[in-house]
């Protein structure tokens, strides 16, 4: 398990669009860098649960804890925007593999039952058997 340090990444761009952008493209560094990204709230009982089933299928994700770092909330209203696209109301937990948003625990669960989430795992190169 990698927890992404608050101070690794330096936001640019002091306020508005500038400041989104930067936060866009923060996420999206951390999202292709990583075979997979948990974006999580510490305390969360549902990101403790996708959490757990990762480390349980042998994948290693990258968490990084939004109530950890000064610019969480800025990530958070993103993660929003994302899940209300996808359809599901909650922002966090909010999974990224191989660089695409895969969505937060309904459907990372619903990819579980139904077979597809051990195979995603693989071509993302977060499992290797």
């Amino acid at each position: 398990m990698q927890v992404v340090n608050p101070s690794g990444v330096r936001m640019e761009g002091s306020e508005g669009a500038g400041k989104t952008e930067a936060t866009h493209e923060r996420i999206r560094k951390l999202a292709d860098g990583n075979a997979v990204v948990v974006f999580t709230i510490s305390g969360c009982c549902m990101c403790h649960v996708v959490k757990q089933l990762l480390f349980g299928l042998g994948v290693g994700p990258t968490i990084f804890e939004l109530d950890h770092d000064e610019a969480g909330q800025e990530i958070h209203a993103i993660l929003r925007s994302l899940s209300r696209r996808d359809g599901r109301q909650q922002a966090v937990p909010a999974v990224f593999v191989a660089g695409k948003y895969l969505g937060g625990i309904e459907t990372v669960m619903a990819c579980h039952i139904n077979g597809t989430l051990v195979p995603l795992l693989k071509d993302s190169g977060a499992l290797w058997l």
